[in-house]
């Protein structure tokens, strides 16, 4: 009996110092979960429609309608099943309602009819695309009172993605050059590329339409002067004994531009007639992407701001496009901002001096410009030193049914660019099954011998050198 009550009383006391100690020990977190843990959070939806952001990062809508537009012969008849005279009647009603000349032609119709016939599924994608950039194109054309129309020419030039780059180099939404960019107060640098920024590109180009205006009073013209630059219109106005309307000056322009207007106009045709032609757009959830910007105080990655505050990275680069290095700079001479979802900037704004800590302490563990760091000692010493560096490491990814090079890129944290490069791919899509190599850095630290001699020549040294030396010459 008393054997089995000191049993029972050992079984008791082992279970309560067993409890003590998993109590005591808790999983260490680290610090960015320290953080993270600490952050003011409000109860707000932070669903993020995964497929839409994929679709508003894809580069192979532009690649197909710039080719398109290039190519397209506008004299060349297509066979669909849309009566002359009732496109007659639609343009009609949409020349009453705006300041352009829309008027019928074969030429127009052509290029109306090829939409049609081979691009309904990509204005069905750029109708949802729409649903996000246009509020903001229509902000700033008409505090200029440019026409709202213009709003379509940014389908014709970039396909609606602020990362687009033409073959000359022209950037963003509006497909500016670098030079016209910076006239236009667009800066670029290493860090920012504003001509990506959709607010203030779209600004710069509001700007740009009405300097031509002031020159061409007539909209068409103002747009073949964006597409091939003022000169080329002046010199086709010339050329046609100065006729003044585009489709009498068409044939003096260059090949591009011949297509470029009647383009604009198809463009503008299919968005306001889509429903009739059952094209129907891929929905984005607009609410969702209600955003706002914050000021930025340090110098900071998206890599960092997704980890603190949970935004997906192929996100912060849709929202922030002017950022070309996956980077939020900090300048003393410039204000730069992050826009992010609205529920995220409460949680930004609540927790600044924790964000602001965190990027701090993650700079300081940042590999400074290598030291040896010594002791003096009475002989030569031999001293460790750890070193971190960054060795290349190769992996290969094989491609999956949805992916895209702008989702793998972000995965692991590489360029779109380097990807294609890798793997020499001249177009931004890939086909199912493909095996993409992926060169990454890997941090190691390493520990080095090195010896090194000390300032002070140790005395044993001093001895033997003092025996060896002559009389005169002792110390």
């Amino acid at each position: 009996m008393a054997r089995n009550f000191v049993l029972s009383l050992l079984l008791l006391m082992s279970v309560q110092l067993f409890s003590q100690e998993a109590a005591t020990t808790e999983t260490r977190l680290s610090y960015l979960d320290s953080v993270k843990k600490s952050f003011t959070k409000y109860n707000m939806a932070s669903r993020v429609d995964s497929l839409w952001m994929k679709e508003l990062t894809n580069l192979d809508l532009y690649n197909d309608l710039a080719n398109d537009i290039k190519t397209i012969n506008v004299d060349e008849k297509v066979d669909y099943e849309l009566s002359t005279e009732l496109l007659k009647e639609r343009l009609k009603a949409m020349d009453a309602k705006s300041p352009f000349h829309i008027e019928y032609n074969q030429g127009l119709e052509n290029i109306i009819k090829s939409f049609l016939k081979n691009r309904k599924k990509s204005f069905e994608r750029l109708l949802g695309i729409s649903e996000y950039y246009f509020p903001m194109f229509e902000e700033a054309l008409a505090k200029q009172n440019v026409p709202l129309e213009i709003k379509y020419l940014a389908v014709v030039e970039s396909a609606l993605n602020p990362k687009a780059v033409s073959r000359v180099g022209a950037t963003g939404l509006w497909q500016f050059m670098y030079q016209t960019g910076k006239l236009y107060n667009l800066n670029v640098d290493s860090y920012v590329d504003e001509r990506s920024d959709p607010l203030k590109a779209s600004e710069a180009a509001a700007q740009y339409m009405t300097n031509m205006y002031a020159i061409f009073g007539d909209w068409e013209l103002v747009l073949a002067s964006y597409n091939s630059g003022p000169g080329n219109v002046t010199k086709a106005i010339r050329r046609s004994g100065g006729q003044q309307n585009f489709w009498n000056i068409r044939k003096f322009l260059p090949k591009e531009t011949q297509s470029y207007v009647p383009a604009f106009l198809a463009t503008m045709y299919l968005f306001e007639y889509h429903n009739q032609h059952g094209i129907h757009p891929d929905k984005a959830i607009v609410n969702h992407f209600a955003t706002d910007t914050i000021l930025i105080k340090k110098q900071m990655s998206f890599k960092q701001i997704s980890d603190l505050i949970d935004v997906p990275v192929a996100q912060l680069q849709l929202l922030n496009p002017s950022y070309k290095m996956n980077v939020v700079p900090f300048y003393e001479d410039k204000s730069h901002f992050l826009r992010l979802p609205k529920d995220k900037i409460a949680i930004f704004a609540s927790n600044e001096e924790r964000i602001y800590a965190y990027v701090q302490h993650e700079m300081d563990l940042r590999e400074k410009p290598f030291q040896v760091t010594r002791t003096i000692a009475a002989t030569d010493t031999l001293n460790y030193t750890q070193q971190r560096i960054s060795l290349p490491k190769t992996k290969y990814y094989t491609v999956k049914h949805g992916d895209n090079l702008s989702e793998i890129a972000t995965k692991y944290d590489v360029s779109v660019s380097d990807l294609k490069k890798w793997n020499n791919l001249k177009r931004n899509t890939i086909s199912y099954g493909k095996s993409l190599k992926i060169i990454t850095e890997e941090s190691v630290v390493r520990t080095i011998k090195k010896e090194i001699k000390t300032n002070k020549t140790p005395w044993k040294v001093f001895l033997k050198i003092k025996k060896l030396l002559p009389q005169s010459q002792k110390f």
